[in-house]
């Protein structure tokens, strides 16, 4: 599946939420995915945070740099956040990240009083794929079985 090719690919996604005054705001994060599923660590005082907490729907933005317009390919999604209150999917997600940038490895883990755990859980997704043709893209409606998990 390509969209699992283009998050395993990239380590960096554009997170819009909404503010309170009604205009969005998108900021990069680093992220890590399980399948569909994305997570990322967010500071607690960040004015994304407090975005998340108002309203739960996320938009998401991924891709890379390309060689040839041919070789464009992407990812946008809407998504609802979800703050990871498990402390042992905390700590799994926490090794991931470790393991997929090696350069955190010396850090110690992200403490949740400080460093809240969002999971970003993709209910449309569009895929885009130049290699097809310019400006092509697919949207997709994920169901509870794409995602391996009960959508709420």
């Amino acid at each position: 599946m390509i969209a699992l090719r283009i998050l395993g690919a990239q380590r960096l996604m554009s997170l819009a939420t909404n503010r309170a005054d009604g205009w969005p705001q998108a900021t990069t994060v680093a992220y890590v995915n399980d399948e569909l599923i994305v997570y990322c660590f967010v500071s607690r005082m960040s004015q994304k945070f407090i975005n998340v907490r108002r309203d739960n729907r996320v938009s998401v933005s991924i891709a890379g740099d390309f060689r040839t317009p041919e070789s464009i390919e992407g990812l946008s999604f809407a998504a609802l956040a979800e703050i990871v209150e498990d402390k042992s999917e905390y700590l799994r997600i926490s090794q991931l990240f470790k393991t997929r940038c090696p350069e955190y490895g010396s850090w110690p883990n992200p403490n949740p009083s400080l460093a809240p755990l969002l999971r970003l859980v993709p209910v449309v997704m569009s895929v885009i794929d130049y290699s097809r043709t310019f400006g092509h893209s697919e949207l997709v409606t994920l169901s509870a079985h794409d995602l391996r998990r009960p959508l709420n």
